[in-house]
């Protein structure tokens, strides 16, 4: 009698949990704030000379003291995204997606300029990039086409024209900023995407060779771009212009030697290096914990990104692994790009380094998105939900 009443109640508990939805996965929130606090200690060292210049040697902590704010805000956002359905992002991704070409287009008319680049709009003091919100907003629209193609994403009129129309609306506005990164992580992003939703991989080949014809004519008449491949290529020929901050770099990287010079001791890191607590982070990680540190860190990145696409190939519906597969990727692009601009082995892209690199808005997007991945772990155990396979 006893085993037959527990047998009843673990019956109970597996019918409530699928009908509520269980925990979130803590293996990825684990490796997610781990990843967050190495960023924000390793922020804080690479800025602390940065921020004491600027402040007239008043205050060390000017940058650590935003991006922590920013960090309280993303994990609030976090925690709110993992509460809410998945499904809540299904009914409202146009809504969303226009909303975030407005917003895009409204840079173009009260844009503010930062660095030489009008990427920024001014909302109530809150000053953010709308590409952050566009970045989300196009991996929400893709993974609602997916789910209404179906099948059908093979054609070239919904796998091609349908997900490229989509793609276009937030292109276009970030060609008119000129934000040459963003519309490389996108594409990037969007590529990867139409091939989960099922586009025939000879469109995708078409499009890859499109794009790289588009690079080569734009880096031959564009001197800016022009610049950025000849520093890459040989950043020695230039080593106080177009070549210094490849040089430094790299200066960064190798002197930390196997386990670094300390965490605090880069020397790069005073003014040496330019946007050392933003693109160029992880050259200080490089110099302060070595390769061995450096590793670990990519490690953490490898292993977050692989139980994000576990949490993915686990989703309740095919909108839910989409999106979960999108907004990996986009954490999982980013990550290379930066690791591989900061040691030299593609051209300067701008791309910052998620959880680590300064940005307010960056970083609390990327959380507020995490949660949403979180919210779809909580429905990985329900196959019945799960439609034809993507």
């Amino acid at each position: 009698m006893a085993l037959q009443l527990s047998a009843y109640a673990k019956e109970n508990r597996r019918l409530k949990e699928s009908r509520t939805g269980e925990s979130v996965d803590f293996i990825f929130l684990f490796l997610l704030l781990l990843l967050l606090s190495v960023g924000l200690v390793m922020l804080y060292s690479a800025s602390f000379a940065q921020s004491m210049y600027d402040t007239g040697y008043t205050s060390s902590t000017r940058y650590l003291e935003k991006q922590g704010l920013c960090a309280i805000i993303g994990l609030v956002a976090m925690v709110i995204m993992s509460r809410i359905p998945p499904e809540f992002w299904l009914r409202w991704a146009w809504a969303l997606y226009g909303v975030s070409i407005v917003l895009l287009l409204s840079v173009l008319l009260f844009g503010q300029s930062v660095n030489g680049a009008k990427r920024w709009i001014n909302i109530a003091g809150i000053q953010f990039q709308p590409s952050e919100i566009a970045k989300f907003a196009l991996i929400v629209l893709f993974a609602r086409l997916t789910k209404g193609f179906g099948k059908k994403a093979r054609e070239f009129r919904r796998g091609v024209l349908g997900f490229s129309g989509a793609l276009m609306g937030i292109l276009v506005p970030l060609a008119l900023e000129k934000h040459l990164s963003a519309i490389m992580l996108m594409g990037m992003v969007a590529v990867v995407m139409m091939f989960i939703a099922g586009t025939h991989p000879k469109w995708l080949a078409a499009g890859a060779a499109a794009a790289v014809v588009f690079v080569v004519i734009y880096v031959n008449f564009m001197g800016y771009a022009g610049d950025r491949i000849t520093a890459w290529r040989h950043p020695e020929q230039d080593p106080s212009d177009t070549g210094y901050q490849i040089l430094q770099s790299l200066y960064a990287i190798g002197s930390g030697g196997l386990f670094g010079l300390g965490f605090g001791k880069s020397k790069q890191k005073y003014l040496y290096l330019p946007f050392q607590y933003n693109d160029y982070i992880f050259a200080v990680i490089c110099e302060e914990l070595g390769l061995a540190g450096a590793l670990l860190i990519i490690v953490l990145f490898g292993l977050l990104i692989l139980r994000g696409y576990w949490i993915a190939l686990h989703g309740a519906s095919r909108f839910q692994t989409v999106l979960s597969a999108g907004l990996i990727t986009l954490i999982a692009v980013q990550t290379i790009l930066n690791l591989c601009v900061v040691s030299n082995l593609l051209p300067s892209t701008g791309i910052a380094l998620p959880f680590f690199s300064y940005g307010g808005t960056a970083l609390a997007v990327n959380l507020g998105e995490m949660g949403i991945v979180l919210s779809i772990s909580r429905y990985r155990n329900r196959p019945a939900q799960q439609e034809e396979t993507v």
